[in-house]
């Protein structure tokens, strides 16, 4: 079906110069939020995902560690958790940015759900500018 509309393939080929993002992942993304047609800002589309940070407060007596809220599209989730872990392994920028997150931490899962949230806020802003990934040398992917 992506084939067939010219307008959506040159905009998946710019989502798939994304390391790590497929296309059944990007499929999955652009359904779920319906092309971005409602998302107006990256925030948004964070708390949609279920992405954005909640405190764990209750008075004075609770006081937890912050957690993603979980409330949003969990088929979202879902579809970048191995995208996720491919980019921390092959995509040299995004890599970097696991590290720095897991650094001291006990568990790896902290860094992947780190980069689920920028891999989907980055394919957003692809999406909205037009334009393909490019590192910071400047290469394409």
């Amino acid at each position: 079906m992506i084939s067939q509309d010219a307008w959506l393939e040159r905009k998946v080929a710019d989502l798939r110069t994304i390391k790590g993002l497929g296309l059944i992942t990007i499929a999955i993304i652009i359904a779920e939020t319906q092309g971005f047609q409602q998302i107006t800002n990256a925030k948004q589309l964070t708390s949609y995902a279920g992405y954005d940070v909640v405190q764990r407060e209750s008075g004075s007596s609770i006081s937890g560690n912050p957690r993603i809220s979980k409330k949003g599209n969990n088929r979202i989730r879902a579809a970048l958790h191995f995208p996720s872990l491919v980019a921390s392994r092959w995509n040299d920028e995004l890599k970097a940015v696991f590290i720095r997150i897991n650094k001291g931490k006990v568990s790896k899962m902290i860094g992947a759900t780190a980069l689920q949230r920028k891999i989907l806020i980055l394919a957003y802003s692809l999406w909205k500018n037009d334009t393909v990934y490019k590192t910071k040398e400047g290469r394409v992917g």
